[in-house]
């Protein structure tokens, strides 16, 4: 059984692939409702976790500490990083794994997709367009660990476009120039694509990994606040459910929203038993949140001046984000009629992937690489060094099941170890230099010299030029699969040792995050 699963920051939306149809999934909560949604919460009480409606089930219990948005961890996380939350300390490769997990037990035994316990879930998995190795490499691993069939990941913003090519080529073939504007909990992405007869190419991608949803409901959060005139000393003292409690308020108060609003009430009492019920402008929250959005929106614009030849012919609004009223107007004053907001503003995604893992949709979708790849190499004798370009921005991906990319390197070293920085960066100067927003990946060392191959402590020995060392033949050989997971192969053709790397940023000091400090990482 196919699915698509978009992994939200608010929520994880899936779609099922059905004889040519693609309908949402549905899931039973504990209370009995049913919700096309599942909610990716993390609850904790000593040693005890509960994922997902379990979860949430657990706001507002004595004893037990929820986190919300574990989606917006990954970007600065890898496999070791540990989550602290309700005095546990958790590898977030873990909390990955478990979450998963809910999602298949309530996507067999309590959703509406009918998979009985020996069905296989095949599933394509969204990331966002700019999401780096370390949360590709995450979001798989977690859902592999959890028992799923990965087919692929695929760019949200690209799934999407698959979306609104499906709707509408039973209108008429959809061709022309797309622009998919996606604003979700918590990551702005925006992709231009080229809309073919049966295949769509990617033509480039930019976004803010920073800026979604969640921040709109902060952003309410303290507007409240300050028209209960609640002092810092209260907030400070807020506990870290009582947050989880004021933001999920706020944010079923903007979900409720429509352009006819004119105050937005908040009921603080939910949060702490002897506050009240605050009233707040409609235009006093969208005059805060409008910087957010224009800020979208100049990214659209530099995707636009950047490509003058591919003039858009459509400006796809999706994501929950985009539902607060005034992202399409403040897109309307730039864009005008071009902006068509989804039908499936939050799921859109999700039949997107879930149309991506049906080999019988006839859709092709031409992804690539959003980031430039590399790593530095020593020059000059190791005086000064030069970044090595493997991966271009703007490569094409293999389709799943292809065969990966492969990039060769092959030369006679210098020295008795070789020192490999990896690296990711979204643009290039003109002198070849990485520029924009940078992220250091691995820090590996690969012995040169034969009496080295069996030591552990490369590390704590010099890079010396060594004489003779020019008679080996050293290959570095790099491949990328079709969700963008890079390894390197190295090795000593000369002697025949090699070793292998799957890269991302795994040799550095993995940092610890709190629930608390997650919260103010946000704001």
């Amino acid at each position: 059984m196919k699915v698509g699963i978009d992994f939200g920051t608010t929520r994880v939306v899936v779609a099922a692939v059905d004889r040519g149809n693609y309908p949402l999934v549905n899931f039973e909560t504990p209370d009995g409702h049913v919700r096309d949604w599942f909610p990716p919460l993390l609850a904790v009480q000593g040693e005890v976790r509960a994922y997902g409606w379990e979860a949430w089930r657990m706001q507002g219990q004595p004893g037990w500490t929820i986190f919300r948005s574990l989606k917006r961890l990954l970007r600065n996380a890898g496999p070791e990083t540990r989550l602290e939350i309700g005095g546990q300390s958790l590898e977030i490769r873990l909390v990955m794994r478990e979450l998963m997990e809910a999602l298949r037990d309530h996507l067999r035994e309590r959703s509406t997709l009918s998979a009985k316990r020996s069905d296989s879930l095949e599933v394509m998995l969204g990331v966002p367009a700019n999401a780096n190795s370390n949360q590709r490499f995450l979001t798989t691993e977690a859902a592999r660990d959890a028992g799923f069939e990965v087919l692929g990941l695929l760019n949200e913003p690209s799934a999407a476009a698959v979306e609104f090519a499906h709707r509408d080529s039973r209108k008429t073939q959809p061709e022309g120039w797309l622009m998919v504007y996606d604003l979700g909990g918590g990551t702005f992405d925006a992709s231009l694509i080229e809309l073919g007869d049966d295949t769509h190419s990617i033509v480039a991608s930019d976004g803010i990994p920073t800026v979604g949803g969640d921040d709109f409901d902060e952003i309410l959060a303290e507007l409240a606040l300050n028209a209960a005139e609640v002092s810092p000393e209260e907030r400070e003292a807020l506990s870290a459910s009582e947050w989880f409690t004021l933001l999920e308020e706020c944010r079923d108060k903007k979900e409720a929203l429509n352009p006819n609003t004119r105050k937005v009430t908040v009921d603080l009492e939910l949060v702490r038993g002897g506050w009240r019920e605050v009233s707040v402008p409609a235009s006093a929250f969208y005059d805060r949140c409008r910087p957010l959005i224009e800020s979208t929106r100049e990214v659209v614009e530099r995707l636009l001046t950047q490509n003058p030849e591919h003039p858009i012919d459509t400006l796809y609004v999706t994501g929950g984000g985009s539902e607060l009223p005034p992202v399409a107007r403040i897109l309307r004053e730039e864009f005008g009629k071009r902006v068509r907001r989804s039908a499936y503003m939050r799921s859109a995604t999700a039949i997107g992937l879930a149309i991506r893992a049906d080999a019988q949709s006839g859709f092709v979708l031409r992804d690539q690489f959003m980031r430039n790849f590399g790593l530095w190499r020593e020059t000059d004798e190791g005086r000064s060094v030069q970044f090595d370009l493997i991966f271009p921005r703007g490569t094409t991906l293999p389709a799943p099941k292809q065969p990966p990319l492969k990039s060769i390197r092959s030369y006679q070293p210098a020295h008795n170890i070789g020192h490999f920085r990896y690296l990711e960066c979204t643009r290039l100067a003109g002198d070849g230099r990485p520029v924009g927003e940078i992220t250091d990946w691995d820090d590996i060392r690969f012995p040169f010299e034969p009496n080295l191959q069996d030591r552990h402590d490369l590390a704590s020995l010099a890079v010396v030029r060594t004489p003779g060392i020019k008679r080996f033949v050293i290959e570095e050989t790099y491949t990328c699969d079709s969700s963008g997971s890079l390894a390197v192969s190295i090795a000593n053709k000369s002697t025949g040792f090699k070793k292998t790397f799957r890269l991302g940023r795994w040799s550095a000091r993995q940092p610890k995050l709190s629930a608390d400090r997650a919260r103010a990482q946000r704001a």
